[in-house]
């Protein structure tokens, strides 16, 4: 099992992030490639329409406002991946409380690709997600 764990800083409080990235729908208004999401079953599952075609579709694992973190897995999707799951978390900045932390895990088998492959796939998708956090709040 292959595992990823990446993190970036942002020079805003802890809040004014989780209040964009908090929601399990949220993905397309801080995501480059998400294009729609749409939420199933109650809220436990997410449709992502990806940009230039493709869907993956989650599952919601586990969520907390008191932690600042949500949990989650792929159900379907055209990544070279399987049994990939993954946290978002955000964490006030140590030695700053006007800073954020925010750190993106998972694990996953690779599928029809090389681990490495796989790994730079998710690797590509999470540090889009970082470039474009630091674009809305460090610009």
């Amino acid at each position: 099992m292959a595992k990823l764990n990446m993190q970036t800083e942002l020079n805003v409080p802890l809040q004014q992030v989780w209040d964009l990235v908090g929601s399990f729908n949220a993905l397309p208004e801080w995501h480059p490639a998400v294009e729609h999401s749409e939420l199933e079953h109650g809220g436990s599952m997410r449709r992502l329409q990806l940009i230039g075609g493709g869907c993956i579709v989650e599952k919601l694992e586990h969520i907390s406002d008191l932690e600042h973190s949500y949990s989650y897995s792929i159900v379907d999707s055209p990544l070279p991946v399987t049994n990939y799951s993954a946290t978002i978390h955000l964490r006030q900045h140590p030695e700053d409380a006007n800073k954020t932390v925010v750190e993106w895990s998972g694990d996953f088998n690779p599928h029809g690709a090389s681990e490495h492959d796989a790994v730079q796939a998710i690797q590509s998708i999470y540090q889009a997600g970082f470039d474009n956090l630091q674009r809305i709040f460090n610009s």
